[in-house]
């Protein structure tokens, strides 16, 4: 029986200070029994001496310091891990929320996981099939890999990322594919969106959703992900499944890491963020990954709105430096009215040219991505151009390549949050738009597919 302590000597907010404490760790689990019975849990944030310093997971007050007592659980976070969590919603301290039974575990796990060993990941290869041309064709998501999507406040953001868990799926095999989906400061509106999105179209069947509202603590928000990543880990590499793990919004992640740091009077870093914040969404961000060995794989997408738009901001910048690109969406291209506004040509997929190709996509792949990059970007400048001289100023060409820039944006880009469009269906658009281009144009396409694609109507 773990031992109680009467020994509370302040309460300031979520943070609790019991002294003349034993044998206690940092990051350990805590619950306060008060006068009535009632029962509240808290973790350690900081040992000095015999003095525990504790964060409190539900609000401190009716806590009475000389009739409550505190007892020390001798464990960190935990998640009681098993199959049944498909198809069920919980909340960022991993309790059921949706009415159901209760989950029987087959174990519990440390939420905080273990690094995997860099000598055992496995390359990531696999292409997985979004559904989303501007993704499958042009920044393509392999299995392992780590893909942020940069969004700002405003943008829709949470129906791109309920478009990807809904229709993404590993091509050409039979094994088993399941999506995390932890969603973290949300509206309740939000919350019931996702919910009835994953419900009405049957994917709820095959996701784990974990979710933390606006309203609660923000400590919650910080266990959410790790959360969300223990349950992918056991379903990846215990019962060898394939887990697309979608994490939104990492924004309110930070701030949330920022809030307890300023609780406990730390330093501040950049804008007022805590100086580790590189190492805490690396611990998390790295969790992803293939195996050596083992079947099973995590695919990351993490979603971060970036404050005023500005990607030098600390939660964007340093996302970038640890995953392997990122998506960004537009403002202008959702003015314009174009679903999803993803802009192609900042985007970038580090890992593309590993997942696609012969056998994998299709042969002509490489070829006709870059060469949709190409002239969308030349498009672009000749529609620059076109503001600032007029029409009359641009060439022949010019004026094709500003038609092909309109023509890729309302047919690729702009394809609504509710079409499924397969691999073939994406490159095959493509063509359609190369075939608005001269032949002599498309300089990085060999004849050889010229002959066999370009010619074909």
């Amino acid at each position: 029986m773990p031992k109680e302590y009467r020994t509370i000597q302040e309460v300031a907010g979520p943070l609790m200070l019991v002294k003349s404490v034993e044998n206690v760790k940092y990051d350990e689990l805590g619950e306060i029994e008060l006068a009535n019975g009632e029962r509240r849990r808290c973790k350690v944030l900081e040992i000095n001496g015999s003095d525990a310093l504790v964060q409190l997971f539900e609000a401190s007050t009716g806590i009475n310091l000389s009739n409550s007592k505190v007892r020390f659980l001798g464990r960190s976070m935990e998640l009681g891990v098993s199959e049944d969590m498909l198809g069920r919603v919980f909340d960022g301290l991993g309790r059921t929320i949706d009415d159901g039974p209760e989950i029987l575990p087959e174990e519990r796990r440390d939420i905080n996981g273990l690094p995997m060993n860099p000598a055992a990941r496995a390359y990531p290869s696999e292409f997985i099939q979004t559904g989303v041309s501007a993704i499958d064709g042009l920044n393509t998501l392999v299995r392992g890999q780590k893909l942020p999507i940069f969004s700002a406040s405003g943008l829709p953001h949470a129906n791109l990322g309920a478009q990807i868990a809904r229709q993404a799926k590993v091509v050409g095999t039979d094994e088993p594919f399941a999506v995390v989906f932890a969603a973290m400061g949300i509206t309740f509106e939000e919350a019931n969106f996702f919910i009835q999105s994953f419900r009405e179209t049957g994917a709820l069947d095959r996701t784990v959703l974990f979710i933390n509202l606006a309203n609660d603590p923000a400590v919650e928000r910080i266990s959410t992900p790790r959360m969300a990543l223990t349950a992918a880990e056991y379903l990846a590499f215990e019962k060898d499944m394939h887990v697309l793990v979608i994490l939104t919004d990492i924004t309110n992640y930070a701030d949330a890491l920022r809030e307890v740091s300023a609780a406990r009077k730390e330093v501040p870093g950049r804008r007022g963020y805590p100086g580790y914040m590189y190492t805490d969404l690396a611990q998390m961000y790295e969790r992803a990954g293939r195996q050596r060995g083992k079947n099973g794989s995590i695919t990351m997408i993490p979603i971060l709105s970036m404050p005023e738009d500005d990607i030098t901001h600390p939660i964007p910048d340093l996302t970038g430096y640890i995953t392997e690109g990122q998506i960004i969406l537009s403002r202008e291209l959702y003015r314009k009215g174009i679903t999803p506004p993803i802009n192609v040509l900042p985007s970038l997929s580090r890992l593309k040219d590993k997942g696609i190709g012969k056998g994998k996509t299709r042969e002509d792949h490489a070829a006709t991505m870059n060469q949709l990059f190409a002239a969308y970007s030349r498009g672009k400048d000749a529609k620059e151009l076109m503001v600032i001289l007029g029409e009359a100023a641009l060439s022949d060409i010019d004026l094709i390549y500003a038609k092909f820039a309109d023509e890729f944006e309302e047919k690729y880009i702009s394809q609504g949050y509710f079409t499924d469009r397969t691999i073939q269906e994406t490159l095959d658009i493509g063509w359609d738009l190369l075939r608005l281009l001269p032949r002599s144009e498309l300089k990085r396409i060999s004849d050889v597919m010229l002959d066999k694609y370009y010619e074909k109507k």
